[in-house]
């Protein structure tokens, strides 16, 4: 039975009084007239010159009614509360030092700028508000913002490898164990409005934002994630090698706070400390960490849809190289839009001419294609290319805020 403090420091007083009171007992016997009396019932019995209250216990009818009684105080039943106490525990809760992240990440949600990273944190126990603070020095640190909410952050078990994208990814299982939270499966059109996310580490400082349809608990806290979309809003880039195992994981959701800094911000190589809001930024409870904010969520997406390279009939040996445009924009996501929008302030693009690791030539255009012609070709080369020949080249999207966006390389057979 749970009761206030209050009321149960009343009842035990209580119980103390009719334990006391209740050592003056009562026996005697009545008529059979007097019936309407039973067990429980209160009398008052004028005794040696003075009214007893009484509580009747037991009454054995028989020729006589003989009853037994206790004494009872009414005033037993009065009592005030006891004093109000703290729901809390009185001594001093002890916080570490939080497990904190913070990630460069692409636009999640339309109420978030994209140039704003996020960060993570969890502690046990929880201290209710975590405060950021950075600085551009070791010192002057100045409070940028707090949150309030715990994150569900984990670590790989095994190593995750590459993977298909835009298509369910049925090969790979991605085990994980969660410091706290928990993970369920999701239908497939859930799963397309963007639940099940997860960021992985597959690099420092480099994450792939992966999607879930089936979670399967294997032991308290572990879970085996299958059913997968890889490289979601971008991030297929960070598949070149296998995330390891212990590369940190991160749940996408609420639990994740925005960094509110400008635009002017990016690119420069702050420091930070993040600790419980409660106690001075000099306190050790606070993680020191050196974080420079890049602007992923500004950053084109690559392109895609490669296309074979055809000649160009009015100039012969010239190569026309097309592609098809990516948005990062989330309002791009639709399958009833003719063409993605435009998201960055002009359309331009560049393309890198490879020669192994070697750029030979960069193209830039206006546009979603572009032209190698033969004289390039001979001057690269030493020839036009011809049937049978291959052509390495790497693409890119360009920002005006950000610069290059994530490249496409491709190997082109003629």
């Amino acid at each position: 039975m749970a009761v206030p403090p209050e009321e149960a420091e009343r009842r035990c007083r209580r119980a103390l009084m009719e334990a006391w009171v209740g050592r003056e007992t009562a026996a005697f016997r009545l008529p059979p007239s007097r019936l309407a009396l039973d067990p429980a019932d209160a009398i008052r019995l004028e005794h040696d010159g003075r009214l007893v209250d009484l509580r009747l216990i037991s009454i054995a009818d028989a020729e006589a009614r003989g009853i037994e009684a206790v004494r009872q105080d009414r005033a037993t039943y009065d009592l005030p509360p006891g004093d109000p106490r703290a729901a809390s525990l009185t001594r001093a809760v002890v916080f570490g030092a939080p497990d904190a992240l913070l990630m460069d990440l692409p636009q999640l949600t339309e109420d978030q700028p994209a140039h704003r990273p996020m960060v993570a944190a969890h502690a046990v126990p929880w201290p209710g508000e975590m405060a950021v603070f950075r600085s551009p020095s070791t010192d002057g640190f100045e409070l940028l913002t707090t949150f309030g909410s715990r994150a569900r952050m984990g670590a790989l078990v095994s190593d995750l490898y590459a993977g298909p994208t835009s298509r369910f990814d049925l090969g790979n299982a991605l085990v994980v164990d969660l410091l706290t939270g928990t993970l369920e499966s999701v239908t497939n059109l859930t799963l397309f409005g963007g639940a099940n996310a997860l960021a992985i580490e597959s690099a420092p400082g480099v994450w792939e934002i992966v999607q879930a349809g089936a979670a399967e608990l294997l032991a308290p806290g572990r879970y085996q994630l299958t059913r997968l979309l890889r490289g979601q809003r971008g991030t297929e880039g960070a598949m070149g090698n296998p995330a390891p195992a212990r590369a940190r994981v991160v749940v996408l959701d609420d639990g994740l706070a925005s960094l509110p800094i400008a635009e002017a911000d990016l690119g420069i190589p702050w420091n930070w400390r993040i600790g419980p809001a409660s106690r001075p930024v000099s306190d050790e409870t606070y993680v020191a960490q050196t974080f420079t904010p890049e602007g992923v969520g500004l950053r084109p997406f690559s392109v895609a849809h490669v296309e074979q390279p055809w000649r160009t009939p009015r100039t012969p040996g010239d190569l026309t190289i097309r592609w098809a445009r990516r948005s990062r924009a989330l309002a791009a996501d639709s399958w009833g839009a003719v063409e993605v929008p435009v998201t960055e302030e002009t359309e331009a693009y560049e393309v890198e001419v490879l020669d192994g690791a070697t750029v030979k030539r960069v193209l830039s255009t206006a546009t979603t294609s572009a032209v190698y012609t033969a004289a390039d070709q001979d001057a690269d080369r030493g020839a036009p290319l011809g049937p049978g020949d291959t052509l390495d080249i790497r693409i890119y999207q360009l920002s005006a805020l950000v610069g290059r966006g994530a490249p496409k390389t491709v190997t082109l057979i003629l």
